[in-house]
């Protein structure tokens, strides 16, 4: 797994960016425009990133085109194992998304989809142990997730491209590992897919907890420009 907080945490150390003020509220904010070479993001895209012997990793390739029906209409932490990470560009797999990443993750035997907004957001990792009950396999109601639990604040996120945000979110999924994702489902039809992958306030932020059962856990954080906290 490639881990490349810690040159992250080096740029939001010696950089700094102004609160945005809450919707509605009016004033103004100066943010942190992130570049590839200051986040350490990588240079390969979500579907064709590198081994260690330099062979190319389609991260999509195995992309299911049908999923499971079990997540329910409530926010809730998402256990399970990654099967693909498809970017707005994998027109090859069902229901790509055309401003979001999409991560298919395969929970008790079925497939489930992930859609985190890549457009317009703004973006941090924190390390951290997982909150909520411990790692099983499933869909988890019993959770309630903040990001100032994390330490962070919204002054510490940065702004990326699109494609360049796609590509440094994909860097850190593992095809095969397990993950968990903090999201809401509205179930019923919709319920093959989670969504609100980003900051929402009230217990119910949405994130992605990479390696959620090791001894390094990261979050992969995302708020808009005008949440601030």
């Amino acid at each position: 797994m490639t881990r490349r907080f810690g040159l992250f945490a080096l740029v939001l150390a010696g950089l700094g960016c102004g609160d945005s003020a809450e919707e509605g509220q009016g004033g103004g904010s100066t943010e942190m425009t992130g570049t590839t070479a200051e986040t350490g993001a990588t240079t390969a895209s979500v579907t064709a990133s590198s081994t260690a012997t330099g062979a190319p990793v389609d991260k999509a390739e195995a992309c299911a085109d049908t999923f499971g029906d079990a997540l329910t209409d409530s926010y809730g932490r998402l256990d399970g194992t990654v099967l693909a990470v498809v970017g707005p560009t994998d027109t090859q797999c069902p229901l790509v998304n055309d401003d979001h990443l999409v991560i298919q993750v395969t929970m008790d035997g079925a497939v489930y989809r992930m859609v985190v907004n890549v457009d317009g957001v703004y973006y941090n990792e924190a390390p951290g142990s997982l909150v909520g009950p411990a790692w099983a396999e499933g869909w988890h109601t019993d959770v309630a997730l903040e990001y100032p639990m994390l330490g962070v604040t919204s002054t510490q996120f940065i702004s990326q491209p699109m494609a360049q945000l796609v590509e440094t979110v994909s860097a850190h999924i593992d095809i095969g590992a397990p993950i968990s994702v903090y999201a809401v489902s509205s179930g019923g039809d919709l319920a093959s897919s989670a969504h609100l992958v980003h900051r929402n306030d009230s217990g119910s932020d949405g994130a992605i907890l990479i390696d959620p059962t090791g001894a390094d856990p990261l979050y992969l954080l995302f708020r808009f420009p005008q949440q601030a906290f």
